[in-house]
């Protein structure tokens, strides 16, 4: 897609051609990740041109233009608002009229056991929690088999339990159906668990867009600057350690132990390490010397100034992924710190996101 919008605190230019999955629009409030979605929608008229899965809805060289009726896709807002008079199979009946004939009822039952709402259809929708008025939204935009799915932060209205409840759902439809989804956020949490691909924005503009695991740990982006900044790991539960309830996750680059939440050996995960909890040493503690488990042997790939004067940032690279130190400047200093020496990560903390 490409977008050009004069607005009166910024102007929108954008220029990114976009894999299949789920991308993320990540940025501060008023960088225009909203805009790019009522752009994509035919809510507001930018120049330039918008392609979907090989079909044109926007072209301005030949004067092409799909009113938003005419544009398959489903677009969920921050609140659910959905038909009060309505059930909640209701709402989903009524979607399914305005997708035609041909919508699918296979289709429509796959999206509600994804979305494990078949419990709810016989409530009355004022009746439903935050979280689930968010999944029925969801799965009303989906009733439509949109070729595009927009979601402008369905979970900002939720308070932390709700948004933990409604996660593991969007995991769901990101692996089980094949829609591509542009997902606005401001939360980091919510973009390191879902995206498969991160757009960040400023201001109007793209700073940088790729996967997460590469894009989050950019010293030159604003990203690494930012207080909940850190890492993304993919790797594999391992091993279960059943008398400390803990999971080992190997990755391309060693491992680390972390809190068991119930996950099967085998499975694929991804693990976020926050910059604030990684220090660097030259050499490994001796065993039985440090409560630290997780120490990952490392090369420094750069450094660049922290958010204060006082710190520095410094990126490491662990076999295939890439970690980000958050330190004071004296630290890198004492150490000697420079881009390609071997040092040590030390690992107070990860979590898993997935």
């Amino acid at each position: 897609m490409r977008l050009r919008l004069e607005r009166a605190a910024f102007t929108l230019d954008v220029d990114v051609t976009l894999p299949r999955g789920i991308t993320v629009l990540y940025g501060p409030s008023g960088s225009g990740k909203t805009t790019v979605l009522r752009c994509v929608a035919g809510l507001e008229r930018a120049q330039g041109e918008v392609r979907v899965a090989g079909r044109t809805w926007q072209d301005d060289v030949s004067g092409e233009f799909l009113p938003p009726w005419q544009r398959p896709l489903g677009y969920v807002f921050q609140e659910a608002s959905l038909f009060p008079h309505l059930t909640v199979a209701g709402n989903l009946r009524y979607a399914q009229r305005r997708a035609g004939r041909d919508a699918d009822a296979s289709a429509l039952q796959r999206v509600i056991d994804l979305l494990g709402i078949s419990p709810l259809l016989d409530r009355s929708t004022p009746e439903l929690s935050g979280g689930e008025r968010q999944r029925v939204a969801i799965a009303r935009a989906l009733t439509t088999q949109p070729q595009l799915l927009l979601l402008d932060e369905p979970l900002a209205s939720l308070d932390p339990a709700r948004r933990r409840e409604v996660l593991p759902w969007l995991e769901e439809l990101r692996d089980g159906l094949g829609i591509p989804m542009l997902y606005v956020t401001h939360s980091a949490e919510e973009m390191a668990r879902l995206a498969d691909t991160v757009v960040l924005m400023e201001a109007g503009r793209v700073l940088a867009s790729g996967p997460p695991a590469q894009t989050l740990t950019r010293l030159d982006l604003p990203l690494t600057r930012d207080e909940e900044a850190g890492a993304l790991l993919q790797g594999v539960i391992a091993q279960i350690d059943t008398r400390w309830h803990l999971a080992r996750v190997d990755f391309d680059g060693g491992w680390l132990w972390l809190r068991d939440d119930g996950l099967q050996a085998g499975e694929r995960v991804r693990v976020r390490v926050l910059a604030r909890d990684v220090s660097i040493a030259l050499e490994p503690s001796a065993p039985g010397t440090s409560s630290i488990q997780n120490v990952l042997a490392c090369t420094v790939a750069g450094l660049a100034p922290g958010p204060h004067p006082s710190q520095a940032l410094v990126a490491l690279q662990c076999g295939g992924h890439q970690l980000v130190a958050r330190i004071t400047a004296r630290a890198a200093d004492t150490l000697g710190l420079v881009a390609g020496n071997r040092v040590f990560a030390q690992v107070k903390s990860a979590g898993l996101v997935r």
